[in-house]
């Protein structure tokens, strides 16, 4: 009697272990591309004497996505990371204070052309 819920019982643990070892494979490039993001935000930051915010908000993120793939791998949670999910957004930073870049002046404009 019991057979339909021990088969789909396994049928569901069979599904979860492939969606893991996908997720691992997701997890050694996404790991691949946080190790750039880190090297390029230190070149960045040995020029420009402060980190970049688009990098940092990225790295955030790309962490948090990580995070979330070892949360489900774990069996911690059982929402599987994004593309299920939305992808995270990044926190507030909470160390250095990023680069900023002032807006360049926009030209004044002349209704007409001077010749």
């Amino acid at each position: 009697m019991n057979e339909p819920k021990v088969e789909a019982k396994y049928e569901s643990i069979l599904l979860r272990v492939l969606w893991m070892l996908i997720f691992v494979v997701v997890w050694q490039v996404a790991q691949f591309i946080l190790g750039a993001v880190v090297l390029v935000q230190l070149i960045y930051r040995l020029i420009y004497g402060a980190p970049s915010a688009s990098l940092m908000n990225f790295g955030d993120s790309l962490s948090q996505f990580l995070a979330q793939i070892g949360r489900f791998g774990t069996f911690h949670s059982d929402q599987k990371p994004w593309p299920f999910a939305d992808w995270p957004t990044p926190r507030t930073p909470e160390g250095e204070a990023p680069h900023a870049v002032a807006p360049a002046p926009h030209p004044a404009r002349d209704e007409e052309p001077k010749l």
